[in-house]
C-alpha cells in the first residue's frame, strides 16, 4: 500500500470518528430532553421571554421541573451562548435564578451582588448581555428578608456602623430605605420592593445602550420579588 493510500485511509477513519462523535453527542442531547429547547430556540421577544420565566417559576414552585442531564449540554455551550433574559439578582445563597426559573445553562445571563442594585460594573455586564448576546428582557430580582436591605435600614434608622467596604455597598440602597420611610407597612418589605423598582427605572433610563434598545422595542425591563418560603416570584412591571 502506497503513502497516498495510507493517507486516504487515515482521513477516512478520522472523518468517521468525527461523525460518530457528533452522532453520539446529538443522541445524548436528545435523550436528555435538552434538544427540545435547543431546537425551538430561545424566546426572541421580551413578552415571550417573560412568559418563559413565569412558566419556569411555576414548574419550580410545583416541583414539576424539567429533567436536565447537565453533562450533554457542555459540547453545545462550549461553542456559543444565547441567553434570552438577563437577571440582576441578589448574591443571597438561597436564591438561584437558574433553579427558580427552571432554566438550563446558557439561557440566563446572571449578574449578582448583595442587594441587587445597579453599579457601573454591573451595568456594563448587563449592556453586554443585551447588546451583544441579544437578551430581550432584564429582570431585577429582589427577595424577602434581604440582609443587605436589613443593613441599610439599620444604617438609615439607627446610624449603624458597618465594617470594611459594606458602607459603599449600603450607599446604593439608602434611597430605597428613605423612600420606604414615607410609606405605610413594613419598612423592610417596602424598602426591598422600592429597591427593585428604583433599579428597574435606573436601567430603563440608562443611556445610551439600554435606553436605545428599549426605544427600538428590542428590550424590556421588569422587576420581581422572590419569596424564600414558597419559591414563587411576583413580577413587578
Amino acid at each position: 500500500m502506497n503513502n497516498s493510500e495510507n493517507y486516504s485511509r487515515r482521513r477516512f477513519v478520522r472523518h468517521g470518528l468525527r461523525l460518530a462523535g457528533v452522532t453520539f453527542a446529538w443522541g445524548a442531547l436528545r435523550s436528555s430532553g435538552w434538544t427540545q429547547s435547543a431546537k425551538v430556540g430561545p424566546p426572541v421577544g421580551a413578552d415571550e421571554a417573560l412568559a418563559e420565566l413565569i412558566a419556569g417559576n411555576k414548574r419550580y414552585v410545583t416541583g414539576k421541573n424539567i429533567h436536565h442531564d447537565f453533562g450533554p449540554e457542555r459540547p453545545a455551550l462550549a461553542e456559543s451562548q444565547h441567553p434570552f433574559a438577563i437577571i440582576l439578582g441578589c448574591a443571597d445563597s438561597r436564591v438561584s435564578p437558574e433553579l427558580a426559573f427552571d432554566q438550563t445553562r446558557g439561557r440566563l445571563f446572571v449578574v449578582r451582588l448583595a442587594g441587587n442594585f445597579v453599579d457601573d460594573n454591573g451595568l456594563a455586564s448587563i449592556e453586554f448581555g443585551a447588546s451583544v448576546l441579544g437578551a430581550s428582557l432584564i429582570l431585577v430580582l429582589g427577595h424577602d428578608q434581604c440582609g443587605a436591605l436589613k443593613a441599610a435600614v439599620d444604617v438609615v434608622t439607627k446610624n449603624a456602623q458597618l465594617p470594611g467596604h459594606l458602607p459603599e455597598l449600603i450607599a446604593h440602597l439608602k434611597a430605597a430605605v428613605e423612600k420606604a420611610q414615607k410609606e405605610e407597612g413594613s419598612l423592610l418589605d417596602n424598602a426591598i420592593r422600592d429597591n427593585v423598582l428604583l433599579n428597574v427605572e435606573t436601567l430603563r433610563n440608562s443611556e445610551p445602550v439600554l435606553s436605545n434598545l428599549i426605544k427600538e422595542n428590542r428590550l424590556r425591563v421588569v422587576g420581581g420579588l422572590y419569596d424564600l418560603a414558597t419559591g414563587r416570584v411576583e413580577v413587578l412591571t
